[in-house]
């Protein structure tokens, strides 16, 4: 698939996924669709161990295109082929084989905090903020994700009020991993990358499947899930490498088998 609306560059296992939808990265169906394609494509690709994805210019995501919404005459069904996109396009970032850094370089409105709030680790820079404003033009949701990142009284307030939640926020409620300057936010996205990039591609494959499983799961269930991805991963070479390669106090050789 050709991207017009991001880019996509691979290197040593890290593929970084830019918006370029100018001026704001607002969501537009072509770029839900390109996003969906990027991160599919990413859990069957052997080149990509982790990912990051991030915004162009100034602004992270603006959120839905507003002027597509009122400006185009929908036809029977385009109401729901729209949101069936956006909602496929999130999941392709939470169930992407793969984890998903968000280096958080603006404001993320709307769908874009739901972008945020579907991926792994989150870094911020300090021009970051993340907010729901939907009350303020005439739409709803978005709640139910924010619900991954803040409290039961914080998604609420930001959700009746279009209030946001500011950089310095973020880093004291424990949203975002690290708030940093925008010059300093994907060198910070990267260093965790690459140490990502550096474990055994299987451990990693089963422990981003084993975590989104858990995720609402009971405790007793979640354990005894997790147990079973272990007994998964010992049955290879990786995991076997591993153990070798803390007993011989050595850096360990991943081969992905």
């Amino acid at each position: 698939m050709e991207f017009q609306q991001i880019r996509v560059d691979i290197k040593d296992y890290i593929a970084v996924v830019t918006m370029a939808n100018p001026p704001v990265n607002a969501m537009s169906l072509q770029m839900q669709a390109e996003l969906t394609r990027a991160f599919d494509s990413f859990s069957d690709r052997d080149d990509v161990r982790v990912a990051v994805i991030t915004g162009e210019g100034k602004m992270f995501c603006a959120g839905a295109d507003l002027k597509r919404k009122t400006g185009h005459v929908q036809e029977p069904g385009d109401q729901w082929a729209d949101r069936r996109s956006w909602r496929e396009c999130t999941y392709s970032i939470m169930e992407c084989k793969k984890p998903v850094i968000c280096a958080i370089n603006g404001p993320a409105l709307g769908a874009g905090l739901g972008l945020v709030a579907s991926c792994d680790i989150l870094i911020a820079s300090t021009t970051a903020e993340l907010r729901l404003p939907e009350i303020n033009v005439g739409l709803l949701g978005g709640a139910r994700r924010s619900m991954r990142l803040f409290g039961h009284s914080k998604v609420r307030r930001m959700m009746f009020t279009g209030r946001g939640v500011k950089a310095a926020e973020l880093e004291k409620l424990g949203v975002v991993e690290e708030v940093v300057a925008p010059e300093q936010l994907m060198d910070a996205a990267m260093e965790i990358a690459r140490e990502i990039a550096s474990k055994s591609p299987i451990a990693i494959k089963l422990a981003k499947i084993g975590v989104n499983a858990i995720e609402e799961m009971s405790v007793r269930d979640g354990y005894r899930f997790e147990q079973d991805m272990t007994a998964e991963l010992g049955r290879y070479e990786d995991s076997k490498e591993a153990m070798r390669a803390f007993v011989e106090k050595r850096p360990a050789v991943f081969k992905g088998r």
